[in-house]
């Protein structure tokens, strides 16, 4: 069953940045002027997307405190990194994020991490 709760975890915190991000795109470029800055940006807290994703992260935080009753917190976190590769993942599916060299290079290593230290258990 812990095992679960981190896969929630990643679940409702990918869901959640990639809603954000999203809604973000939509709403245009943040306005110049201070006044237009917080309308724009109290709009977007009005927007039920934008409301699901914060909701979004709560459920993730509530996975992860269930989480962290079944496991030690040096073995759980390096999972989290999974979120890492699937935001990038699917940023570039769904956003069309350039997807380099660089980055592929650095999630391999972030994914060699993560079978490292899952294998310190």
């Amino acid at each position: 069953m812990g095992y679960l709760y981190i896969i929630g975890t990643i679940i409702f915190t990918v869901y959640g940045q990639l809603v954000l991000k999203w809604q973000v795109d939509q709403a245009g470029s943040l306005p110049g002027a201070l006044w237009e800055k917080l309308v724009f940006l109290l709009q977007l807290l009005l927007n039920p997307w934008i409301i699901s994703g914060f909701l979004s992260a709560f459920l993730a935080a509530l996975c992860w405190m269930a989480a962290m009753t079944k496991f030690n917190i040096s073995f759980a976190y390096p999972f989290m990194s999974l979120s890492f590769v699937l935001v990038f993942l699917l940023s570039a599916v769904l956003f069309g994020d350039p997807v380099t060299i660089h980055k592929v290079v650095g999630l391999a290593l972030v994914v060699a991490g993560l079978v490292v230290t899952s294998q310190s258990m």
